[in-house]
């Protein structure tokens, strides 16, 4: 339904256009119930900061037979197997409940069309305490590595206390309908938002939140960051859903598509979400957080078939 620009409509413009109102220029913080914001532990582990072994074909190709030599002292040899080690970093995540919003959305006639936003308010943190690799040697002179948090690690200061940037990548993934939506940077929704989660105060979007360093937080001083993700467009009849989430951690792993070329696949945080509503009259308080419990033991396979699981989980860490 499309109608014409009024007032209120032009004053959201110039919020827009020049910035939000000096009320809501800082991140401050509202205080929230015991249980409103939903925690993700970062769950690093040691075998992510290594991949292999594995040949460096560009390298193993070159066949030379040294005549005074052994031959595992060529350069193609030694990179037949070979491990590659990375420090690991991650980012904790919290976010509110998933929610909705109508918002007026100006479209190229120069009127406003009224539309369904799907949002999601969320925290990111650094606990510091990232895993660092460091070598020692064994009883028998052999090279090994342990992965030690970088508070544990002597001339470590800098890695210990730098900040770490939030390149965010949402996916919402609609299951049963095998639809797939990026989000959308929506200015006009982020004002609408702010005032009703955050009291007018600051929220980042996708876009600018990358601009933000996000210190190492304390148990006396919070430094954690909050932004807020925005979809539209999301087919009504979606019921059983989950979003991706990537950028907290540079943790990846090296696998084989279809075609079998060697592709990258990011460490990625899936939550997943339900809905029992209809399609016609949807309401946030029916978005549940989770996977249905079904006592029929045949809807509940093909309920998790759709999250591709076999067990029951609201969230995971998956690579993709």
């Amino acid at each position: 339904m499309s109608r014409p620009i009024g007032f209120r409509d032009l004053l959201l413009l110039a919020v827009v256009v020049w910035g939000i109102p000096p009320w809501a220029s800082a991140q401050e913080v509202r205080r929230l119930a015991p249980g409103v914001l939903k925690v993700i532990p970062s769950e690093p582990k040691d075998e992510e900061s290594f991949q292999g072994p594995l040949p460096l074909n560009n390298i193993t190709r070159q066949v030379w037979d040294p005549p005074f030599e052994p031959k595992t002292y060529t350069l193609a040899d030694m990179a037949s197997q070979v491990v590659l080690r990375r420090d690991i970093w991650n980012l904790e995540f919290a976010f509110k409940p998933l929610r909705l919003v109508q918002v007026d959305i100006p479209q190229l006639s120069g009127k406003m069309q009224q539309k369904l936003i799907w949002y999601m308010v969320y925290r990111v943190k650094n606990n510091g305490r990232h895993l660092r690799h460091v070598p020692k040697k064994d009883d028998f002179g052999h090279t090994t590595y342990d992965m030690v948090p970088t508070d544990e690690v002597l001339n470590y200061t800098a890695v210990r206390t730098a900040a770490i940037r939030f390149f965010p990548h949402f996916v919402f993934r609609s299951l049963d309908l095998n639809k797939e939506y990026l989000d959308r940077v929506i200015p006009v929704a982020i004002p609408v938002i702010q005032e009703r989660e955050m009291r007018g105060a600051k929220l980042y979007n996708t876009v600018e939140i990358t601009k933000v360093e996000i210190p190492v937080s304390t148990a006396t001083n919070d430094q954690s960051v909050w932004g807020v993700v925005t979809w539209e467009d999301i087919d009504p009849q979606t019921k059983f859903f989950g979003i991706f989430v990537q950028g907290l951690t540079n943790a990846y792993r090296l696998g084989a598509n279809s075609q079998g070329k060697i592709v990258h696949l990011q460490k990625t945080l899936q939550l997943n979400f339900w809905r029992p509503g209809d399609t016609f009259n949807l309401r946030e308080s029916e978005i549940r957080y989770g996977i249905p419990a079904y006592t029929d033991p045949t809807d509940s396979a093909r309920t998790l078939a759709f999250y591709n699981l076999s067990v029951r989980v609201d969230h995971l860490w998956v690579y993709r």
